[in-house]
Formats: C-alpha cells, sequence, structure tokens
C-alpha cells in the first residue's frame, strides 16, 4: 500500500536494503537484496530470521562461503534447451555457474556437523563436473577455442601453421633479397584479408609480380600478396574456414550438453542466489555487530543498548527502549536535536530489519515484534504540488494511518499535532492518541506540547519519556529515559546563549502558574533521578568489585584443593610403593630363612646360619627405615665407615637418589658416581654409603643378597605367550608390582590372538588388579587384537 511504502522509506530501510546489496556476491542478489521486504506473517519472519541465524553461525565458524560473481545463465540455457546455439562466452559463464555450484557444495562438506534450517539448500545443489570440465577444457576465454577441444580441430589448426610458416619462408625470402628489397616501403611481412602481403611502394608495384589487396591513405604504398604465396594463402583461407566449421560444431555440441542439464542448472543458480541473499544478512549482521533478537506477536518491544544502523559508529549512542509490556503507548518528549526523532526511527528501522529476516544492531536478549503494519509519519513532508502546508501533510499522513491501524500496528509519528495552534494541536495530538489505542494499536510519539505529557501521567497504559540534555553544554546526550517527562529548556538554552536576564526574567513571568508548577515538579523529578543514578553506579560498581573479590577468592579455594588432591594422590602412590617393597623386602627375608632351613642338614649349615644371622640384623633396620614416612635428606655430622671403593652403592644427600661409585675421590674430594644413566661428580661428604650393597668377592666367599623389586630392570612390556591362564596369571600379578613400583605408567602384555583363551584371562586379571587404571587391545602398528595396552595408575 502507498501508506506502508512511504513509511518503509521515511524508516530508510531502502538504505539498510543498499547496504545489504554491497555484500551480495553477484548481480541477481544484488537486485534480490534491493526488492527484500517485511514478510506478511509471524511463522515466515521466525524461518527468515532462523535461517539468517545459522548462516551467521556458519559464518563464524567456517568463514564465509565464496561466490564469484556470475552471470545468470537462465535465458541462455532456455536457447540451449531449445537446439540454440550458444556463444564461448555463454558456455563459459554457465561453466563458471558449475564452478559455484560446486565449490559451495564443497564448502558445506567441510562444515560436517552443522546442520539445520540450511541443509535442504545444500543437499539440493548437483554439482556437474563433467559439463564443468567439459567446457572449460574445450574454450579458453569468449574469444579462444582450445586446441584439445577435439583432435579434428588440433589437425586443421597444425596444418594452418604448416601453411603459414611455409608462406612466411617465401615471403622472408623477398623481404631479404638484395634485388627486391629495394622496392619495398619496410622490410616487414604483413596481412590484409586474412592473407600474408609486402608493402611495396608505388612507384615500383610493377616490379613485384602478385595480387594488389590494398593500399595507404597516403597512396605511396600498395600491399602485393607476390605470386609465390598466393597458393600457400588459398591453402590457409581453405583451411580456416575448415577450422571455423569445426568450432561450429563444437559449439553446438557443447550447447546441446548445456541444454540437456538446463533444468538442474537453473535450480542450482537460484538457490545460490537463496542461499547467497542470506550469508549477505549475516555478513551484514556481522559488520553491523548485530545480534539475532527474541521474537514474538505480541506488540512487546524492548531493545537493550539499541544502536540506529545508519549513524556512524563513533557517533552513535545506544539507547533503552521499551513498549507493549507495562504500557502500549510512549509520548517522548524534550528539546530539539536532543535525539527524540533518532530514537523512534530506530524502533521502527530494528522492527522492520527483523521483519526481513535481518540481525539487529543491540545487545543479547533484545526483544522485537511482528506487526502487520508498521506506519510511521516523520519529518516535514509539505507538498507545494499539492498546495498542501506542514500540517495539512501531517493530517493526511495521520488520517491513512488512523484508517490502516489495528492491534497488529506500530504507528510512529514524530511532532504529533505540530504545525497549528498549540491548544488546538495539543487536543487533537490527544484525540489521535486515544482513538489509536483504542484500536489496541502499540504507539510512540515525540511531542513538545506540555498537555500531553499531563496526559501521559494521568492515563493507565501511557507513559512519558525523554531524551536527556546537559543544559551546561547546551548538547543532548541522547539518552531515552522512560518514565520521566523532558523539558524543552529554552529558558536555560537562551540565557546561555546570551539573551539578556530581563526578557528571560519576563518571559518566565508570562508562564502560567500551572506549567511553573509542572516544570517544578519536572525539575524535581529529574535532579532525583541523577541522584539515584549516581547511587545505582556507585553500588553496581561495589557489586562488581565483591564478585571479582569473590570469583578470586573461589578460585584460590580450587587451587588449593586440587593441590590437596594432587598431594594426597602422591602421598597414596607413595605409601602403596613403601608397602609393596616391605612386602617383597619380607618374602625375600622368607626366602633366605627357608633356604637356611631347608640346608640344615647340609655341611655348610652353620655357615650358612651364620651368614643369615649377620645380614638379618641390618635387613631389618633396613626395612625399619624404609618403613619410615619421612625421609631425612640430610644427615647432621654423618661420616663415611669406611673409605669408598669402586662399586659402591651410595645415596646422593641432597637429591635423595642411589648411584654407584664409579671412580674414586679426586684432589677436590668430588667422587664420579653414576645414577642410572647419568654420570656425575659429587661431594664425598654429600654420599652415603648404602650398607645393603651388592655382593662383593671377600676371601673367596660370596656374600648372597637377593635383588631388590625395585632394582629389576622394568621392561615395557610382557611375553605370555605359550603360557595357560594360570601361569600367566603369576608372572603377570608379579610383572605389574614391578612396573607399578618402577613408575611405569603405560605396559604392553602380549598375549598372541589364537583362541582368545589366554587373553580373557589376562583382562579378568586386569579388571581386578587394583594397579590397573584401564586396558585396551592394540591399534594399528601396535599389535591389535594380539596384545594389551595397560595404563597403571
Amino acid at each position: 500500500m502507498e501508506r506502508t511504502q512511504a513509511s518503509l522509506h521515511a524508516l530508510e530501510l531502502d538504505k539498510i536494503l543498499d547496504m545489504l546489496s554491497d555484500r551480495a556476491s553477484f548481480q541477481d542478489v544484488r537486485e534480490a537484496a534491493l526488492q527484500v521486504r517485511p514478510f506478511s506473517r509471524f511463522e515466515q519472519v521466525k524461518e527468515e530470521m532462523g535461517k539468517t541465524e545459522e548462516a551467521y553461525q556458519l559464518m563464524m565458524r567456517y568463514g564465509s562461503p565464496t561466490i564469484p560473481s556470475i552471470q545468470s545463465p537462465v535465458n541462455s540455457l532456455a536457447r540451449a534447451k531449445a537446439g540454440g546455439y550458444l556463444t564461448m562466452g555463454e558456455l563459459l559463464s554457465i561453466a563458471t555457474v558449475l564452478r559455484a555450484v560446486r565449490s559451495l557444495s564443497q564448502w558445506k562438506e567441510h562444515s560436517a556437523g552443522a546442520s539445520g534450517r540450511l541443509d535442504g539448500y545444500f543437499d539440493s545443489l548437483s554439482p556437474n563436473k563433467y559439463l564443468e570440465e567439459k567446457i572449460t577444457s574445450a574454450i579458453v576465454s569468449e574469444d579462444e577455442m582450445s586446441d584439445f577441444a577435439s583432435p579434428e580441430l588440433a589437425n586443421i589448426r597444425r596444418k594452418i601453421k604448416s601453411a603459414q610458416a611455409k608462406a612466411r619462408t617465401q615471403l622472408e625470402k623477398l623481404v631479404h633479397s638484395a634485388t627486391q628489397a629495394k622496392y619495398l616501403q619496410d622490410q616487414i611481412i604483413t596481412m590484409r584479408d586474412s592473407r600474408f602481403v609486402v608493402p611495396v611502394k608505388a612507384e615500383y608495384r610493377s616490379e613485384i609480380k602478385g595480387l594488389v589487396h590494398d593500399t595507404s591513405a597516403s597512396g605511396a604504398t600498395v600491399f602485393i600478396e607476390p605470386m609465390a604465396v598466393v597458393e600457400a594463402n588459398n591453402e590457409i583461407r581453405v583451411l580456416t574456414s575448415q577450422e571455423k566449421a569445426e568450432m561450429d560444431r563444437i559449439l553446438q555440441e557443447l550447447s546441446g550438453e548445456a541444454g540437456s542439464f538446463a533444468d538442474g542448472i537453473c535450480e542450482d543458480y537460484r538457490t545460490m542466489t537463496e542461499l547467497d541473499l542470506l550469508f549477505s544478512k549475516a555478513r551484514l549482521g556481522a559488520d553491523m555487530k548485530a545480534i539475532v533478537p527474541v521474537l514474538n506477536d505480541e506488540g512487546r518491544i524492548n531493545l537493550v543498548k539499541a544502536r540506529h544502523p545508519l549513524i556512524a559508529k563513533e557517533k552513535v549512542v545506544p539507547t533503552d527502549i521499551r513498549l507493549g509490556s507495562d504500557f502500549d503507548t510512549l509520548v517522548i518528549t524534550g528539546p530539539n536535536t536532543g535525539g527524540k526523532t533518532v530514537a523512534i526511527k530506530t524502533v521502527g528501522l530494528l522492527t522492520l530489519m527483523a521483519m526481513c529476516g535481518m540481525m539487529v544492531p543491540a545487545f543479547d536478549n533484545s526483544e522485537l515484534s511482528f506487526f502487520r503494519y508498521v506506519l510511521a509519519d516523520i519529518g516535514d513532508e509539505q507538498s507545494i504540488e499539492q498546495s498542501l502546508s506542514t500540517f495539512s501533510s501531517h493530517m493526511t499522513n495521520i488520517i491513512s494511518v488512523l484508517n490502516l491501524a489495528d492491534e497488529h500496528t506500530l504507528v510512529l509519528v514524530d511532532e504529533l499535532g505540530a504545525g497549528t495552534d498549540p491548544v488546538e494541536g495539543a487536543a487533537l495530538a490527544i484525540a489521535i492518541l486515544e482513538t489509536l489505542r483504542a484500536s489496541g494499536t502499540k504507539i510512540i510519539a515525540t511531542t513538545h506540547y506540555a498537555e500531553l505529557k499531563v496526559f501521559a501521567l494521568e492515563t493507565p497504559g501511557v507513559e512519558n519519556g525523554s531524551c536527556e540534555f546537559d543544559v551546561s553544554t547546551l548538547r543532548p546526550t541522547y539518552r531515552l529515559m522512560i518514565g520521566i517527562p523532558g523539558r524543552s529548556n529554552a529558558f536555560a538554552i537562551s540565557q546561555r546563549l546570551g539573551l539578556s536576564d530581563y526578557v528571560v526574567g519576563r518571559a518566565q513571568e508570562l508562564v502560567s502558574a500551572e506549567s511553573k508548577h509542572f516544570e517544578h515538579v519536572v525539575d524535581n523529578l529529574e535532579s532525583a533521578r541523577q541522584k539515584l543514578e549516581e547511587e545505582l553506579s556507585a553500588a553496581k560498581a561495589e557489586r562488581e568489585e565483591s564478585s571479582r573479590l569473590l570469583e578470586e577468592a573461589r578460585q584460590v579455594r580450587e587451587r588449593l584443593e586440587l593441590d590437596r588432591e594432587k598431594d594426597m594422590e602422591r602421598a597414596r602412590r607413595e605409601a602403596q610403593r613403601l608397602v609393596d617393597d616391605l612386602r617383597y623386602d619380607a618374602e625375600q627375608l622368607m626366602k633366605e630363612l627357608e633356604e637356611v632351613r631347608r640346608e640344615k642338614n647340609a655341611e655348610r649349615f652353620n655357615e650358612l646360619l651364620n651368614e643369615t644371622k649377620a645380614t638379618t640384623g641390618k635387613k631389618l633396620r633396613r626395612m625399619e627405615d624404609r618403613a619410615n614416612p619421612v625421609e631425612h635428606r640430610e644427615r647432621s655430622g654423618y661420616r663415611l665407615p669406611r673409605p669408598l671403593k669402586v662399586g659402591d652403592t651410595v645415596r646422593i644427600q641432597d637429591i635423595g637418589k642411589e648411584a654407584t661409585v664409579i671412580a674414586l675421590p679426586d684432589k677436590n674430594g668430588e667422587v664420579l658416581v653414576q645414577a642410572g644413566i647419568v654420570k656425575t661428580k659429587v661431594k664425598q661428604n654429600n654420599l652415603v654409603l648404602k650398607e645393603d650393597a651388592p655382593a662383593v668377592q671377600v676371601e673367596g666367599k660370596v656374600i648372597r643378597t637377593f635383588e631388590s623389586k625395585a632394582s629389576k630392570s622394568a621392561r615395557p612390556e610382557l611375553n605370555l605367550i605359550g603360557k595357560n591362564v594360570e601361569e600367566a596369571s603369576i608372572e603377570l600379578e608379579q610383572y605389574l608390582d614391578t612396573a607399578v613400583m618402577m613408575g611405569l605408567g603405560q605396559v604392553t602384555i602380549i598375549h598372541g590372538k589364537g583362541t582368545g583363551v589366554l587373553r580373557k584371562g589376562v583382562h579378568s586379571l586386569l579388571k581386578a588388579n587394583r594397579h590397573v587404571k584401564s586396558f585396551r587391545l592394540g591399534a594399528f602398528g601396535e599389535g591389535e587384537a594380539g596384545v594389551t595396552v595397560v595404563e597403571l595408575k
């Protein structure tokens, strides 16, 4: 309708559509963007907004899909389908469309996992690489066909090159001939009518036998085809004709191929157009730093930090606007240039954008409603052609609005009732608002009339609003404050601009007592508001600081809890390792005693008994030391009980590591020791001699010692192939104990594939073993089902 179109223009939706068009990839999408209009049903708005949101999310995750600047192939394909002949340029354009379809389809494949409303678009695309490659392999550019378009074309062009070379050879001889070169204007070979010729001076034209094809503009030069190359030129002409015929045949064939796929290509092109329009909306939303609003169809608007999209980012002032929840009519008052018009334009434009399926520049959780009509009367629409004054023009618009407005309408009126007598204008404005409200319409209107401020204060469902103005700087802040009527500030502004106090004072005297009282009430409200805002800001800062301190305390507590858990876990592991070591030592001691018992009738019984008595006490003391949970690394006043010897086992005090002496102390008192694979020099006073050192040869006897479990070489894998389940269980238990004591985190159990009995037995044992954290069969390259990889606690 005419009124709704005028409202779209007044709210500047056309400028937003220009911005949308600028972000489109090709011409048809640009034109489609300019034709976008608000949807007429709420379900359509929700569906389109959902598609825009999904396009935005895909773009944020995977980047925007790149579509080249393509031209519509619809007309060309319709001609090809009807048997028409397409040019090389038209065929290349079709190939470009096919390449874009394939690229878009591949882009969606790379964004696997994302699904939703756009899946139907992408799934409907049908890449045709066959036709794309057939065209691009045959055609190089709009004016050039490839030699490889067909074997026949390649053969013809080869013959053309041979004939041209033959003609050039003949002409080269003539050009460089000592007797004939003097007749030539220039020693060059050129072409006229696709035939090779040479430029001859006009006065010597009879000296060169041949056919004249052209004359220079001055008449001083004639272009002659020597008789020696006439036959070659004739051959070239025939071959060129054959080349064109073959090229026409190839183009006809390609056109037929394209025509056979016409319907599918046209459908893909339409799908790409719709997809690119959606991604254009997403790109516009990203550039505006926009959000997807919460949508409703109940006339409820709640914009948080909304920004007018046509005002520069560095100049726009975000504003909060609400309507339709606790009031259906908002009357905004305040001085000129204070931001009233921008406020209502922001509401109207963002509502239209949302109804077009576009994101809006506001903060999260902003809410907008669907309206059947968004009607605006904004700006000075004085019509000279229709001999209408400003007031008459506004009234004409208002009449149209009254005729259309219902409960599904948003009406935005700037300077309601302006342009006529203030008393009559205010009364008319109130009557218009009452009529619109009776229809259930949602209304935002700006005015200067004090009567409308009172109307808003006294009427339920009508709320005052004002745009803040800083009198001290004579500048608006552009902040919209709902619930507080605005002041014109005419006296204060005039006085600061230099109007005499007498004039201002006289003007104040002329203002009615009721007006003075009203302005005084507004002043008090404004002062109270500013004070409350300051207190609210201070309270907010204190709350944020408290939240920050609380968050820091929570993080510290979590770190302490985590450290405590780690310490407890470390202590549990150490205690378990200590228990395992002690158990092993006790077992070894029992084995020694058992060996002595078995040898009680042997000749060496007394000797073994004495040896056992001598070592048992030391081993018991060592077990007591190891059972002590506190390790004292520094032993005050400790002295070596004897000089060190090569092969002695010592402990390095400051790091608590065991090592073997491999070289005696040097002149600096440093001893060369080996701890594991590392060799290092350590001060002699930093070493403690281990009393349970390995056996050494003494007077031909060997002191028998047992290797502790922890000192065994822990292998990263255990081979159980060939053992039954019982044998494997015993060996596996011992191996896991050793692996845990040696600190191995992961081991491999080799059991083979076979019948699977041994593997099941191994798995049953692993499930019951306290050292096992988890286990799995080997992966490819690890042995697969023939091995089990075990992760230890």
